[in-house]
């Protein structure tokens, strides 16, 4: 029987041996493993406030001051367009881009009918003036005799109703004479300002009607950015106020002066539409430039601290929170500990932090997802 068992009894306690080596040997590589992590790599940025970050900006679309699209009276084929000379020397009809002047004519309807209709209108009017000449005369010669009781009643009342007649059919054909005058003298599409064409929608040999659009036309010497500012902002802006806009196309500061401001907002955008007048003689400021102008920070209030947006990640400790991290030095070297703000309006890629940050302190600004509380980290310059 002693025989039997020892067999036996030999691979059990070595198979306990082997099993306590294993988990020996991986609590060994465990701890080898946690040390050798090493801090993790970010960027920090200093908290601080900013005048031209605390300042509000505001885009602003360039109109013209006016603009005035010009519409056939008198329908017809169009028989010629004003013609300009293009940049290759030749001559060609007026188009987008090209200056205007008061009173230039910058197209015209064929005329031959127009010019017929006036004739025809004139040829009326001698008619009419005879006739009417006739007619007094013998209402006078009639009042004379009638006066003199060589004429009865009945045939007076007869010679005055047909020289009142007559002179009315005078003033009728005076009246259509001067109708199709002024239908001739529309056949000529004339510029009613100094501007630009901003349009064209007509060719030689087009068929227009009453009412057909023929050029669009503005007044870009006084140019006007219009924007909206919110009604926390609106009392900021007084009319006749001096502001600079910039553009990218046009290099430097460009002054002007609010000359409009909306009395109600906007119904959809809550927002009230301001003008801004910008003498522009050297047509330097375009029709639909974009331009960006600062109505400056509110010297009431202490500009508000800031951070960049990557610096704000959602805080571990309060739902729906958000949080920063700080970096501090400590006895192991740097360490990032969260810290939950309350967060403002964005300015630009910067946030306002309303609360829970100081001045001149240093968050995480890259980097802020992949650590958490306590972590270890090596700032990158």
């Amino acid at each position: 029987m002693r025989k039997d068992i020892a067999p036996r009894t030999k691979p059990f306690f070595w198979t306990v041996g082997v099993v306590w080596i294993s988990i020996l040997s991986l609590g060994g590589c465990s701890r080898d493993t946690a040390v050798a992590n090493p801090p993790a790599p970010v960027r920090v940025t200093v908290v601080s406030t900013s005048d031209a970050i605390a300042g509000i900006r505001y885009s602003a679309n360039i109109v013209a001051n006016s603009q005035v699209s010009l519409a056939f009276k008198s329908g017809g084929y169009i028989a010629s367009i004003a013609q300009r000379k293009g940049a290759d020397g030749r001559v060609r009809p007026l188009q987008s881009g090209d200056a205007v002047r008061t009173g230039e004519v910058l197209a015209t309807v064929r005329q031959g009918d127009y010019a017929d209709r006036v004739a025809q209108a004139k040829a009326q009017v001698e008619q009419a003036r005879a006739a009417f000449e006739k007619s007094r005369l013998d209402y006078q010669r009639a009042s004379n005799l009638f006066s003199s009781d060589s004429l009865t009643k009945s045939q007076y009342d007869a010679a005055k109703a047909a020289h009142d007649a007559n002179e009315a059919a005078l003033e009728n054909a005076k009246a259509g004479l001067a109708q199709a005058e002024t239908a001739l003298n529309d056949c000529t599409l004339r510029s009613p300002m100094n501007g630009w064409v901003l349009e064209r929608d007509i060719e030689v040999g087009s068929l227009v009607g009453p009412g057909s659009p023929g050029f669009v036309v503005a007044d870009t010497h006084v140019v006007k950015a219009v924007f909206g500012v919110p009604d926390t902002v609106i009392n900021r802006v007084r009319l006749g106020d001096r502001q600079t806009i910039t553009t990218i196309s046009v290099p430097g500061q460009i002054q002007g002066r609010v000359t409009s401001i909306s009395p109600s907002a906007d119904p959809k955008s809550r927002v009230f539409s301001v003008e801004l007048s910008i003498p522009n003689g050297d047509n330097r400021l375009k029709s639909g430039i974009v331009a960006t102008l600062d109505l400056g920070s509110d010297k009431t209030t202490n500009p508000p601290l800031v951070v960049p947006l990557s610096a704000v990640v959602r805080s571990s400790k309060t739902p729906g929170g958000f949080a920063v991290f700080v970096v501090e030095q400590s006895g192991v070297g740097t360490v990032a500990r969260e810290r939950d703000v309350k967060v403002g309006g964005t300015i630009g890629n910067n946030i306002a932090i309303l609360q829970g940050l100081q001045p001149a302190e240093r968050v995480v600004s890259v980097g802020a997802t992949e650590i958490k509380d306590g972590d270890q980290v090596r700032v990158l310059l």
